[in-house]
């Protein structure tokens, strides 16, 4: 039976696999914490008390490429090169969404129209985080090699993701709702084009690393298509939706005092 707790769990049990899929999920999350550290430095004025929130966004992803570097480590595996289909961050900068780099490596401060498009595109992202993370919550949360660093993933996750509706709610009351809603849209209409691809890509080269039978892997590609054709038909409509979230400033607080996974 193919469930993503079967699938993660034949990732997990194949060194190969588990190369794989820790390198891409370290290279996305260092991508994004140098992301939301150049963000943090080119905040314009007029919105630079977010600069501490997108700081410790950054500092997060930071702390969830290291993570997963670890994972590796316990295992004695190095980094495998991430095939250019799965690079999820990559892929969504060349549709234009979210902040292009060459405004990043760049000096000059932020506008306040950029600083929405950062956090609405962040909106996004991070609800696919969010439910990727707690999805592995539900079956590898207690596992004793993953389960710890599932956990500690998920939770800052959910932070990330509180941070975006909170923050867009605030601008909107500023009279940037507009813009909010136009680049919610843009923004997930092209990430679920995107995710499908990514999912495409990761599933062709497991198959290849596990010697998944071809009606294995023609079963996971309707279903990515399928997943992709729900999402398309209005299923993208819970990453644009916002609502005011239940634990207040989750990157304002003090973070909870908690060991470096290593």
């Amino acid at each position: 039976m193919l469930s993503a707790r079967s699938l993660f769990q034949e990732i997990l049990d194949d060194d190969e696999a588990y190369r794989l899929f820790c390198s891409i999920a370290a290279s996305g999350e260092e991508q994004g914490g140098w992301e939301n550290g150049r963000i943090a430095a080119l905040v314009p004025e007029e919105q630079r008390a977010l600069a501490p929130k997108i700081t410790r966004h950054g500092a997060d992803e930071d702390k969830h490429g290291r993570i997963f570097r670890a994972l590796l480590r316990k295992r004695g595996l190095d980094p495998a090169p991430v095939p250019h289909g799965t690079d999820y961050t990559m892929l969504l900068e060349r549709r234009g969404i979210g902040l292009p780099h060459t405004l990043l490596h760049g000096e000059r401060p932020l506008t306040e129209v950029d600083v929405v498009t950062y956090l609405a595109h962040s909106r996004v992202t991070e609800q696919r985080a969010a439910e990727q993370m707690e999805t592995l919550t539900t079956h590898f949360g207690d596992h004793p090699e993953v389960g710890r660093a599932i956990r500690m993933i998920a939770h800052d996750e959910a932070n990330h993701l509180s941070y975006c509706h909170e923050e867009l709610l605030r601008l909107a009351r500023e009279g940037h709702g507009r813009t909010i809603r136009r680049v919610l849209r843009e923004s997930a209409r092209a990430e679920i084009r995107v995710y499908r691809d990514v999912s495409l890509a990761v599933m062709e080269r497991m198959g290849e690393i596990l010697r998944w039978p071809r009606p294995k892997k023609l079963a996971l590609s309707l279903g990515i298509r399928a997943v992709y054709g729900y999402e398309r038909l209005g299923g993208w409509r819970r990453m644009v939706a916002l609502r005011m979230p239940e634990h207040r400033d989750a990157l304002g607080r003090t973070p909870a005092c908690e060991p470096e996974f290593a």
